[in-house]
């Protein structure tokens, strides 16, 4: 009755039709190794078959050996000991070639899961937490593509494994038969609430490995800062508030699985003494031999234990769909705007340059919280456009709107070639643009490695004119292995401006119509900042660059100044640029 209460209870709640949902996905990937999976089916029931008739041949073996057969003596150990051979040569095989699919599926998932991420809108994709993302596709994806190739052939032969045991017991014995299965009630309605639990457990688990990793990858990723401030024992106490809670809930959970596993035991021990005792009493009338007995008794626990295999096949596909849906999750997330065919016509007349427009936008991250109500712009080829305004105005979120990160809710924004060709603003027209964000995005691995990450078949000659054209080459000569010489993650071992220096020339290597620059020499000194502006500026003279800043050496050099003020985004008159010009002091 609780496991028909469980079960109607799923129905209504509709998790039910979650579940199928989640398994609808995961076998979407188990279709494609549909020749493994039969495989798999194949050697499980042989594997069956072949303990079937090595146990059978051990009864005769026993009653031969006790007197009560005497011939094909040879035949029997023959048959065990050729099974016992292949049961060692199966179990190899099969895991090996578990191994092999396991990974080739997770493999298959994940390069699936990373594209779909990649191409994720990038504002719905940071509401998680990088630590979260990463242990989803990580243990989630795991889970998943271990039991997208196993689950079904071992529920097929597990339900095999069953009624072939049951069916060997019943031949010799049907109330011996029907007696092995005394637990079986007990056991169904054991295994509802067990799969109540686990189900809450993985979902809470899942979720509580995302927060401790999350907060694992944030300390590690800020631990200079954490030093800095001298705050390292309130860090450590915080991943020990995260450490006690693991723990407690690890507590609860053995507590109830050591609780279940003495009932389910006790369950199972009185199912043997009943089928021991009707065995003894069998032997004792005489109405089985020695080794018929000895039979009952292995195939009385192997068919109990292929029963709880068949039960314990439900948890194993509950745990399976929770990590499911967490993927299916970040699957979901919108799909960036993509207008690939359009974008690529303003290939064509690039080289003469490429100009960027927005007409009125309106952008808001949150309802009524807006960020731009009005924001009209142009920068064209050959131009040099600065964008100022308040820390936290709306520059970084230009960039994005420029990028095609974020889109307007409002208005246009554009590219336009030399030939009047326009195209709204979308992932397809990065290609046109060289970016360098605010902060550090020095990657670990060479200088080179670095500066190719956007040209990867830009030679060495041409890393080194971008590593020039940035003002880096003068230390960059000097480290041990020149432009081969590793970096730390996020520019370790070298200075703020030394990373800088190396964004820019990886922005420069580009070689793109558009350059976007976002605060990117505020580590530089202002002739440093000169220099690399100008040799920008000279390396491609109908490049268009745009420049948020706050620095007077930059918007000394900029044709066009646009400031942000009162939600609104509009080229500066010449009575604002003498109060910019006051505001952030003459060059």
């Amino acid at each position: 009755m609780d496991a028909i209460k469980f079960f109607w209870e799923k129905l209504k709640k509709g998790e039910w039709g979650e579940i199928a949902a989640d398994w609808k996905w995961i076998l979407s990937y188990s279709r494609r190794y549909i020749v493994a999976i039969i495989f798999y089916v194949i050697l499980g029931v042989l594997s069956t078959v072949f303990t079937l008739i090595s146990a059978v041949a051990s009864q005769k073996l026993i009653d031969i050996v006790t007197g009560y057969e005497h011939d094909k003596i040879w035949l029997m150990a023959l048959i065990m000991v050729g099974m016992a051979v292949f049961s060692l040569i199966f179990s190899s095989v099969v895991s090996r070639i578990s191994l092999r699919i396991s990974i080739d599926i997770q493999n298959e998932i994940q390069m699936d899961i990373f594209k779909k991420i990649e191409d994720a809108s990038w504002y719905e994709l940071s509401q998680y937490h990088s630590g979260d993302i990463l242990n989803r596709f990580s243990s989630d994806v795991n889970s998943i593509a271990t039991n997208a190739i196993t689950w079904i052939p071992s529920l097929i032969v597990a339900v095999f494994n069953f009624f072939a045991t049951f069916g060997v017991i019943y031949y010799y014995d049907v109330t011996m038969a029907w007696l092995s299965l005394a637990s079986a009630p007990v056991m169904v309605a054991a295994s509802s609430i067990l799969m109540r639990r686990m189900r809450a457990y993985s979902k809470r688990l899942r979720v509580l490995s995302s927060d401790v990793l999350s907060f694992e990858q944030e300390a590690f990723a800020n631990m200079s800062s954490i030093k800095a401030f001298g705050i390292t024992d309130v860090y450590a106490d915080a991943f020990g508030v995260w450490q006690k809670k693991y723990k407690e809930y690890s507590m609860d959970y053995n507590l109830f699985s050591i609780k279940t596993n003495i009932f389910l035991t006790l369950i199972a021990l009185a199912t043997q003494f009943l089928t021991y005792g009707w065995g003894v009493y069998r032997l004792w009338g005489g109405y089985i031999t020695y080794g018929q007995m000895t039979l009952f008794l292995s195939q009385s626990a192997r068919l109990s234990s292929a029963f709880n295999s068949v039960a314990g096949m439900l948890p194993t596909a509950l745990n399976s769909s929770v990590s499911a849906r967490r993927v299916i999750e970040l699957t979901d997330i919108p799909r960036e705007k993509h207008l690939k065919e359009e974008s690529d016509a303003l290939k064509d007349a690039a080289s003469d340059g490429i100009s960027i427009h927005m007409n009125d936008v309106f952008f808001e991250y949150e309802k009524d919280k807006h960020v731009y109500r009005e924001a009209n712009f142009v920068a064209n080829p050959g131009e040099v456009v600065g964008i100022i305004g308040s820390s936290g105005g709306g520059k970084t979120t230009f960039m994005r709107l420029a990028l095609g990160l974020i889109l307007p809710k409002d208005g246009r924004g554009y590219m336009e070639d030399g030939k009047g060709n326009q195209v709204d603003i979308n992932s397809d027209t990065r290609q046109f643009i060289a970016y360098v964000p605010q902060g550090n995005t020095i990657m670990s691995g060479s200088v080179a490695e670095n500066v190719r990450m956007v040209e990867r078949e830009a030679s060495d000659e041409a890393v080194i004119d971008a590593l020039k054209d940035a003002c880096a080459w003068e230390f960059v000569k000097e480290l041990p292995e020149g432009i081969e010489s590793s970096l730390f993650e996020h520019g370790g071992g070298i200075s703020e401006g030394q990373a800088q220096r190396i964004a820019i020339a990886r922005a420069v290597a580009r070689k793109a119509p558009v350059l976007l620059l976002d605060e990117a020499t505020s580590a530089l000194d202002v002739e440093t900042e000169r220099n690399v502006l100008n040799n920008i500026i000279r390396r491609d003279p109908k490049r268009t660059i745009i420049v948020a800043t706050h620095r007077p050496s930059v918007l000394s050099m900029c044709d066009r100044i646009y400031r942000i003020r009162e939600e609104k985004l509009v080229i500066a008159d010449d009575d604002e640029l003498k109060s910019i010009y006051g505001e952030y002091g003459q060059v």
